[in-house]
C-alpha cells in the first residue's frame, strides 16, 4: 500500500490498541511466559516464576527477578512455579502472574482490556481449560479469553499452512509437555501428550551427576550443562564441562568435569518417550496425511528443539524427515498471536466444555 510506512503501520496498531484495545497471544508455558502483542511482536519473554512472602503470600517479584532468586532467597521467601507440566497447579500465584505480565503490555492507563489468545497443551480436560480461561479473565483479558492447542499455535508461528487440506506435523517439546501432532485445515487430526519434556531432562541429569559423582546441583546449573553439552546421541567427539555443585558427603564446594556422553547416557531414557510419543501419533495418522507427513517432514518447536543431534534421533527412529523450525523457542506464541485473526475457525475445531466433560468422564 502506497505511502505506509513501518513506522506508520507501528503508529496505526497503537492507535487502533488504544481504541479497541490490544491483541495479545500468551504461551502460558512450564518454564517460561511469552507474550506476544499484535503489531510490536514478542515484548516478553521472562521465566514463569513468582517470589512470595511466607507471612502473607504477597508477590516479591515476577519473572527475571524472581529466578534469579531460585537456591538463593532466605526462608522468609518462596520462590515458586505455578505451573506444572504444562498445566496451573497454584492457580492464585498463576494468576497474580498474569495479571503483571497483562499491565506491562497494556500500561496503566489503557482502561480498554486486551483481547487475548492463550495456549493450552492438546487434550487438557474441561477443568483445566476453566482453570485457564478464569485465571486470564481475572488477570485482565477481556472476556472470553481465546484457547489454542500448543502444536496448533506452534505450526501458525513456525509459518506452516494450516489452513491447507494436506498433512503437517508439528512436535513441540517444551518444559513439561512433549505434543506431537498432525494438523489439517486448522484441526487436530491426531495427537499425543507426554509430562516428558526439559524438566524432566534437566533432573535426569541432576540426578546422574548426583548418583555417579557424589555431587548436588540445582535446576539452573542442570540446564546450564544441557544447553551446554547435552547431545541426544553420542557425539563423535566428546564434549566437556565444568559443574560446581555440593560434596554430598563431605558437604563441601567442589568441582567436577563432566562429558557429553554422561549426559547423553542420562536422558536416554526421556528421551526414548519422546520418541515413543511421535511414533504413536504417526501410527494413529490417516494414510493420505501420513504421506504428507512423509513429503514434508516433521518440524521441532520449542526449547527441546535446540537439543543437539535430536532431529537426527527422530530420523533415525522414524524414518521421517525432521527439521528444526527457526526460532523454535518463539513458535508457539508468535501462533498464538497470529491466530487472533483465525479465532472463528480455530474455536470450530477446539472441543466444547461439554465434550471436554463427556471425554473426561469416559478416560
Amino acid at each position: 500500500m502506497l505511502g505506509v510506512t513501518p513506522q506508520s503501520a507501528v503508529q496505526y496498531s497503537e492507535l487502533r490498541a488504544h481504541m479497541f484495545g490490544k491483541r495479545i497471544g500468551i504461551d502460558l508455558g512450564t518454564a517460561n511466559v511469552l507474550v506476544y502483542e499484535q503489531g510490536r511482536g514478542v515484548v516478553i519473554d521472562e521465566p514463569a516464576v513468582v517470589a512470595i512472602t511466607e507471612r502473607d503470600n504477597s508477590v516479591v517479584a515476577v519473572g527475571n527477578d524472581a529466578r534469579a532468586m531460585i537456591g538463593r532467597h532466605p526462608g522468609s521467601i518462596q520462590v515458586i512455579r505455578p505451573m506444572r507440566d504444562g498445566v496451573i497447579a497454584d492457580y492464585l500465584i498463576t494468576e497474580a502472574m498474569l495479571r503483571y505480565f497483562i499491565a506491562r503490555v497494556i500500561g496503566r492507563f489503557n482502561l480498554v482490556r486486551p483481547e487475548v489468545m492463550i495456549c493450552v497443551p492438546v487434550g487438557v480436560n474441561s477443568v483445566e481449560q476453566r482453570a485457564v480461561r478464569d485465571a486470564a479473565e481475572a488477570a485482565g483479558a477481556r472476556r472470553p479469553a481465546h484457547l489454542i492447542p500448543e502444536p496448533l499455535a506452534a505450526a501458525i508461528g513456525a509459518e506452516i499452512p494450516v489452513g491447507s487440506p494436506r498433512g503437517h506435523m508439528v512436535v513441540d517439546i517444551g518444559g513439561g509437555r512433549t505434543e506431537a501432532a498432525v494438523i489439517s485445515m486448522f484441526g487436530i487430526v491426531a495427537s499425543e501428550s507426554v509430562r516428558v519434556a526439559g524438566d524432566r531432562l534437566d533432573d535426569a541429569i541432576a540426578q546422574y551427576i548426583r548418583r555417579r559423582h557424589n555431587l548436588v546441583i540445582g535446576e539452573r546449573t542442570a540446564e546450564e550443562v544441557k544447553i551446554a553439552i547435552g547431545s541426544a546421541i553420542p557425539l563423535t567427539e566428546d564434549l566437556v564441562t565444568g559443574v560446581r555443585g555440593r560434596d554430598q558427603i563431605t558437604g563441601l564446594p567442589r568441582t567436577i568435569t563432566v562429558r557429553s556422553s554422561e549426559i547423553s547416557q542420562a536422558i536416554h531414557e526421556h528421551l526414548a518417550t519422546i520418541v515413543l510419543t511421535v511414533r504413536r501419533v504417526l501410527e494413529r495418522t490417516p494414510p493420505e496425511l501420513a504421506s504428507d507427513v512423509i513429503d514434508r517432514g516433521i518440524v521441532l518447536t520449542g526449547g527441546g528443539a535446540l537439543l543437539r543431534h535430536l532431529d537426527d534421533l527422530l530420523l533415525h527412529e522414524t524414518g521421517v524427515p525432521v527439521h528444526v523450525a527457526e526460532d523454535p523457542l518463539r513458535c508457539v506464541v508468535k501462533g498464538a498471536g497470529r491466530a487472533l485473526d483465525y479465532i472463528d475457525v480455530i474455536e470450530r475445531s477446539m472441543p466444547t466444555e461439554e465434550e471436554s466433560l463427556i471425554g473426561d468422564l469416559s478416560r
